[in-house]
């Protein structure tokens, strides 16, 4: 109970005298005494003040005190206020049983017993402290819960616009990549072009993927952290997800002249996965290594079964190790494990230990120090037959030459080099190509040159993709729309479909990604 707020006690007895001794009796530390000499008197003090016990002296002229306390159980704001009769003349069966009816807890006859008033009042004193005491915690713990309320509202509101930042970022980063993308697969699939310039092709290439690594990187683990990205699992050998891996962390490696050792793996060995994710794991563990290794190191990559049903991976490195301390923050978000060399966002080891554990797994680091090396252990359950898939080739999709050369095909995007270097790729397969840079010449540009497919941006200024979708299709219900984006997200890619596209590709689009679209046309 706060020291300010006092319990306040009524007496009312029409002789000051009486009132004045009682107060004397009863006063305490905490306890207000309020008086009156007449009921109506009394009832105004009960109106203005929140009264925890009442002694009310029962012969009074005017209002009795059982009049008094009918009045007071009639009214709301009193009807629960404990009352304590005090009576100089003999109380017979007929009276105590109104004083009861009036809501009476006991009866003190005059001359009263100090010892006796004293334990009642020091009674119900304490009862009023602890119910005041209950009465602030419950306030205390209603304006808490009102504050964790705006707190919870205000993080839920702080996360949504971490998630649009997150993909408007994605959206501007990758828009800028997907001619720089597009332009270099064009030149290093040109004939008799210098090695020197086809070497610095996939130079550039292999940068460029690392960029598109990092901004994928991002943005999954806030799709992890909200709940928004799941597995597509399937029975797949372990030996094609490592080969997956390495394949894609060979640039990385191989550019800082490693060693890498690949122990084979056991073909019997199946496990039950999302392909993409798991192989996303491996190599995001072996790229690590890789940039944490001086040039002309070792790498190691190699599995083993610890126990039944159990599948362990490690990468191994010879590099420059990770201190004891940095071993146990090492997968939180946006730790480096060296930070003096800002090398990477800081994620890549926190999305790698979330989609261990959505898998069911565990994963674990050990090294003796710095300058010792270091090695990164994923265990994963073991799965015993089933059907297997295989993994697909990356290689050069060939998409019908004939069919593509009487195929008209119309890029839209407000941005002008985006839509140029993709119009010059249309064009390098065979097919007719024209660009439109906003959405209103894209509907207009559309009913002149009536493509049979469309690749179309989403968020274009004045007229966006979608909208431009919906009109081109009402003119030509066969065209085939495809939504290329930097906008990624699930309820974008169910938006660009309700909108009418008939794919959805984040840039910076492949070539393949764009001949896989292309084929639609040969049906």
């Amino acid at each position: 109970m706060t020291p300010d707020r006092k319990i306040k006690f009524l007496l009312v007895d029409d002789l000051e005298a009486n009132l004045l001794a009682l107060e004397e009796l009863i006063k305490r530390d905490g306890l207000e005494v309020l008086k009156a000499r007449s009921g109506p008197e009394a009832l105004e003090l009960l109106l203005a003040h929140d009264v925890a016990l009442a002694f009310l002296d029962v012969q009074m002229p005017g209002m009795s005190g059982f009049e008094l306390a009918e009045i007071m159980r009639g009214t709301n704001r009193t009807r629960n206020v404990p009352i304590i009769f005090l009576t100089a003349g003999v109380v017979d069966q007929d009276r105590r049983i109104r004083g009861y009816e009036t809501g009476a807890v006991d009866f003190l006859p005059k001359p009263i017993d100090p010892g006796n008033l004293l334990t009642k009042a020091a009674t119900f004193f304490e009862l009023a402290r602890q119910r005041e005491e209950l009465r602030e915690s419950e306030t205390r713990l209603r304006i808490a819960n009102e504050q964790l309320a705006h707190r919870n509202q205000a993080l839920a509101e702080a996360d949504r616009n971490k998630d649009q930042f997150l993909a408007v970022l994605a959206h501007e980063l990758r828009n800028p990549l997907a001619p720089i993308l597009m332009g270099l697969d064009m030149v290093d699939s040109v004939e008799g072009c210098p090695d020197q310039v086809t070497e610095l092709a996939r130079m550039m290439r292999r940068q460029m993927g690392q960029m598109v690594h990092l901004i994928n990187d991002l943005l999954d683990v806030s799709r992890i952290n909200t709940g928004k990205i799941s597995l597509k699992r399937e029975k797949v050998t372990l030996a094609s997800v490592l080969d997956e891996a390495v394949e894609a962390s060979r640039p990385l490696i191989d550019a800082q002249h490693h060693e890498l050792v690949f122990v084979p793996v056991d073909e019997s060995m199946v496990v039950d996965v999302d392909r993409h994710r798991l192989s996303q794991v491996i190599s995001n563990l072996l790229s690590n290594a890789a940039k944490y290794t001086p040039a002309h190191g070792r790498v190691e990559l190699c599995t083993e079964v610890p126990e039944e049903g159990w599948v362990k991976i490690s990468v191994r490195d010879n590099g420059e190790g990770i201190t004891a301390d940095a071993q146990e923050r090492i997968f939180k978000m946006f730790e480096q494990i060296d930070s003096s060399r800002q090398n990477g966002l800081g994620i890549g080891l926190t999305l790698v230990k979330n989609l261990v554990e959505m898998h069911g797994g565990s994963i674990s680091v050990f090294s003796e120090g710095a300058g010792k090396g270091s090695e990164f252990s994923v265990s994963l359950p073991l799965l015993e037959g089933g059907e297997i898939k295989t993994a697909q080739q990356d290689e050069k999709l060939i998409v019908d030459a004939e069919k593509l050369h009487s195929a008209r095909a119309m890029v839209v995007d407000d941005g002008k080099s985006i839509a140029d270097m993709l119009a010059m790729f249309l064009q390098s397969e065979g097919v007719e190509s024209k660009t439109a840079y906003d959405g209103k010449r894209a509907v207009s540009l559309a009913k002149e040159f009536k493509p049979h497919i469309v690749f179309m941006d989403l968020g274009m200024p004045e007229m966006d993709g979608y909208q431009a979708a919906r009109e081109i299709r009402k003119d030509d219900s066969e065209v085939i729309l495809i939504a290329l984006s930097g906008w990624d997200r699930p309820e974008d890619r169910q938006r660009s479909a309700e909108a009418g596209f008939d794919g959805h590709a984040a840039k910076p689009v492949t070539p393949n990604t764009l001949r896989e679209f292309l084929s639609m046309l040969e049906h």
